[in-house]
């Protein structure tokens, strides 16, 4: 005759049998872990865990986030939370049983919520007064390091924590059973993670068409493809000189201020961002026709010299440095692909129309504009959204034809030279 806690393991057996094919298959395909998750947690209530709230936090390597964090009740599902990187770590962290578990190198931590609470814990006097009865956490590290963890900058990894509102708590078979799928989901995260860790940190190095490409497979040297599309190159006018004038810190977190407002700009139309060059960055628009590509362009360009307008006032009025900028616009086929070594690849673009915007960017001083963007940019754009002016033809070095030049006219003065505020600054 079976035994009573015989029985309970055949159940836990039966219940876990059930679930690791089903997480080992949502690993392999790399779903989303908000649906893992939520379906995950789903699941342990349908096989009667009396599962009232679980929350997962994760390390993210992403330049502005340090981690994520899933949160899933019965009554509402899933819903997920960027933690943003900072100097000095929030005051719920640091008094979280996470935190304590990290510090002390805990791989389990659990209270009975029905007596006493620890008062550090004010997580746990919420959940609480919430109706929760038991709470337990669980740590997982992905790493073989058996150094000790350092709570405000943990490696990768897994915490969970798992709370009930069953006025018994958790079973003994519960806890089990938690336990024993622990490493598979963890195994599933992991899979995932990866995942989502190559494509953020592909975009964020290389741009998101370019970093969504190299996932995808395009990343054999020479492979390219030809496209017509807006050729951009933004420049920071009279960096150089602030170079040798500003302390490195200063610099950086200027150099970063006007790159936020011009990559911000130039994605919100749809470009990418294809490289930075020292105090410049080339960038494209590609979206399907040469029309759509110039339409793009020059509502980024009004954008972006808007809002570098604004913010030199802004940087003026705190007594920060400023600089003056250009952009310059030209349209035509290129080669988009890798190039380079076979052990260091750079997938960006060629050919003529790369080298003629190039040749157009040394024409800012001698027309005195900070936009100017060729007759194949003008000749595209429909409509009157923009008021054009040619700034005349110029013979360009390497090129065999003249090429008109245009810029915008601004009643206003948004496009025109910065040089009063520059002056300015300078007294």
């Amino acid at each position: 005759m079976a035994e009573k806690g015989d029985a309970a393991m055949d159940c836990l057996d039966a219940r876990a049998a059930a679930l690791v094919p089903w997480m080992i298959d949502k690993g392999l395909r790399s779903s989303g872990r908000q649906d893992l998750l939520n379906t995950f947690c789903e699941k342990l209530v349908e096989m009667g865990v009396p599962l009232w709230r679980f929350h997962l936090a994760q390390r993210a390597f992403h330049p502005k986030f340090g981690g994520i964090g899933y949160n899933w009740t019965r009554s509402d599902g899933i819903s997920h939370e960027h933690y943003e990187r900072r100097e000095t770590p929030r005051e719920a962290w640091l008094r979280s049983p996470f935190y304590q578990m990290l510090e002390q190198g805990l791989e389990r931590l659990q209270f009975d919520l029905t007596s006493n609470v620890p008062p550090q814990f004010p997580l746990l006097e919420e959940l609480k007064a919430r109706g929760a009865t038991e709470y337990f956490a669980l740590t997982l590290r992905f790493t073989d390091d058996d150094a000790p963890v350092d709570p405000n900058a943990p490696s990768e990894g897994v915490l969970t924590s798992w709370t009930t509102d069953n006025p018994e708590g958790f079973s003994a078979e519960d806890r089990a059973l938690i336990q024993s799928l622990y490493p598979i989901l963890g195994l599933a995260l992991k899979s995932m993670s990866n995942r989502q860790m190559a494509s953020d940190l592909l975009q964020t190095y290389l741009g998101r068409d370019p970093g969504q490409r190299v996932l995808s497979g395009e990343f054999q040297r020479g492979s390219s493809s030809e496209i017509d599309a807006v050729i951009g190159l933004f420049d920071l006018k009279g960096f150089t000189s602030l170079a040798g004038e500003l302390p490195g810190p200063e610099l950086i977190e200027m150099l970063n201020d006007y790159f936020g407002i011009a990559v911000a700009a130039t994605q919100a139309h749809g470009g990418n961002i294809l490289k930075f060059l020292g105090d410049g960055m080339l960038v494209m628009f590609n979206l399907g026709s040469i029309e759509k590509d110039s339409q793009a362009a020059l509502a980024a360009s009004a954008e972006l010299c808007r809002n570098i307008g604004l913010r030199n006032q802004e940087r003026l009025a705190q007594g920060l440095p400023i600089t003056d900028w250009t952009l310059a616009l030209h349209a035509g086929p290129i080669l988009y692909g890798n190039i380079g070594a076979e052990n260091r690849l750079d997938f960006t673009v060629i050919g003529p129309a790369v080298n003629q915007t190039a040749r157009i960017a040394g024409m800012h001083r001698s027309v005195g504009q900070n936009l100017i963007f060729s007759s194949v940019v003008q000749r595209a754009i429909s409509g009157d959204a923009h008021d054009m002016v040619s700034l005349g033809r110029y013979m360009l070095r390497g090129v065999s034809e003249p090429i008109e030049l245009f810029t915008i006219y601004r009643p206003n003065g948004v496009i025109s030279d910065l040089t009063p505020y520059m002056d300015e600054a300078a007294e």
